[in-house]
């Protein structure tokens, strides 16, 4: 761990928010010459004290501690990249139009790759009126179900979560020039055909 750059990263976390080296210090119960120290790269934090920075700095503890807070490159804004990632302890689904630094239940989240629907994961869709009628006959009992789909064009996510017990029928809005994923607890991220 780079001192120097652990404090100044403190400092301008810091600065962002607005705070004083003593407004600092008060929240965490410490002096401020503890963060003037760190501040300069003249110690770091103790252990026990970044899970606490990490909250009021609003910062990933991984990043204090290596000092740096690289950004992402701007998204271009195009939903069809879209990424989901699946908690595989909780079910908590999250989605990112770019790189993301994910975590649920204390557990870093990757994002999952879509496989093309198979004759175990596929979803069934009519067009009825303007709405995708999707029904599907993936068991849903609570150690293997469907957890979501999603109907992802250029612009827009249609998100539907789904539970275990849940009868196997959605209807979602039909739009044009989009991709269908769903989520299995099991089995990852599929991508079926409209």
């Amino acid at each position: 761990m780079d001192c120097r750059k652990v404090g100044k990263l403190i400092f301008d976390l810091r600065k962002e928010k607005g705070m004083t080296q003593r407004q600092l210090a008060g929240a965490m119960n410490i002096s401020d010459k503890t963060i003037s120290k760190w501040e300069r790269g003249l110690g770091c934090p103790d252990i026990t004290l970044l899970h606490e920075l990490s909250d009021i700095l609003e910062v990933n503890i991984e990043k204090i501690l290596l000092g740096d807070l690289e950004p992402n490159n701007m998204d271009g804004g195009n939903m069809k990249k879209l990424k989901f990632y699946m908690c595989p302890n909780c079910g908590n689904v999250l989605t990112a139009t770019g790189e993301a630094e994910l975590s649920c239940c204390g557990r870093k989240m990757v994002a999952l790759v879509p496989k093309p629907a198979d004759d175990a994961h596929y979803l069934n869709v009519e067009n009825i009126e303007n709405d995708f009628y999707i029904t599907f006959s993936h068991e849903m009992k609570k150690e293997h179900y469907l957890s979501f789909i999603a109907y992802v064009t250029y612009d827009k996510v249609l998100f539907v979560k789904l539970y275990p017990e849940q009868g196997g029928e959605v209807r979602i809005p039909r739009l044009h020039g989009g991709k269908l994923y769903f989520g299995c607890s099991e089995h990852g991220l599929w991508v079926n055909k409209v």
